[in-house]
């Protein structure tokens, strides 16, 4: 079973030709709303690649709440673990250029109001072996407590480094796997700049100092990363990228889905690196995460 401990957002989207410069403003070309937040998008994509999830995390009690759950809900994902609290609904405010990259303001609302106690609960109901996902769109002390009961369980975390927080690399430190992109890693590593060379040699390092699992997302590039030692690498599909949003969450929600499922781990980085792809293909965070039979397809 996996458990998704983290935020519920609805996102407010806006396409434009070119993305504005600072203290621009540009004329757009389209708006919608999805729902989104880091940690609903990865319950979605595990859900979607064929595995039970618990949703852990918080909504508001305002008129974006349901639409927030209700292609979760639909996918049939256990919501028992979402918690109603006065005030909103977290929102991203999502900016997409016309060459498929985004801009992105959070703002927390009731993904602001998760705690510690929030994160025994879920993990409580977890068994040694499960898999617990996290990210950072929570406050710092639920995704610390999280990972720490995980660990005393013998349950397995994932932790995503998204959003890059100034806490992020203490928390890296307290996941038995974490994933990053190049920008997040290089905080995790206290590197910056690196080339590819550079990249693996900072994988080999920090492995031998934690012994965890390390991945680093590329983009088209696609992924590298290091477990018990050896080194692999994935590619996903050579496209032309809509809306890049849904991208890192859908490999995130993929890859828990396939170690749920006994692949072993270069099969699982592909599977996750063609979902990620076929993610960018659609508009939206959640509306874009494929299914387990469209990624099969692809492969």
């Amino acid at each position: 079973m996996i458990t998704v401990f983290g935020s519920i957002n609805m996102d407010l989207i806006a396409t434009t030709a070119r993305l504005p410069k600072p203290g621009e403003t540009v004329a757009g070309n389209g708006f919608a709303t999805a729902a989104g937040g880091k940690g609903a998008n990865q319950a979605l994509a595990a859900r979607r690649a064929g595995r039970y999830v618990h949703m852990a995390g918080g909504v508001g009690k305002d008129g974006f709440a349901a639409d927030a759950l209700a292609l979760l809900d639909d996918a049939g994902t256990d919501l028992s673990l979402v918690k109603h609290v006065d005030g909103p609904t977290g929102t991203a405010l999502i900016l997409v250029g016309g060459d498929g990259e985004n801009m992105i303001a959070v703002v927390p609302g009731a993904n602001g109001l998760v705690t510690a106690a929030d994160a025994e609960t879920a993990v409580g109901r977890m068994n040694e072996g499960d898999i617990l996902m996290l990210q950072l769109e929570v406050p710092v002390d639920a995704v610390e407590h999280a990972l720490s009961a995980a660990r005393a369980k013998g349950i397995t975390s994932i932790l995503n480094l998204a959003p890059l927080i100034p806490d992020a690399p203490r928390l890296g430190r307290l996941a038995d796997i974490v994933i990053a992109n190049e920008t997040e890693f290089e905080r995790l590593a206290g590197q910056d700049g690196m080339d590819a060379e550079a990249r693996e040699a900072a994988l080999h390092r920090l492995h031998q100092e934690t012994g965890q699992t390390l991945i680093v997302t590329l983009g088209g590039d696609g992924v590298i990363a290091i477990r018990d030692g050896v080194v692999s690498r994935a590619q996903g599909l050579k496209i032309e990228p809509v809306d890049t949003v849904g991208a890192g969450d859908t490999f995130c929600g993929y890859f828990a889905a396939s170690l749920d499922d006994g692949l072993d781990f270069p099969t699982a980085l592909r599977r996750a690196a063609v979902a990620g792809s076929l993610a960018c293909l659609k508009s939206g965070a959640q509306p874009s995460i494929p299914s387990s039979k469209d990624v099969a397809d692809r492969i």
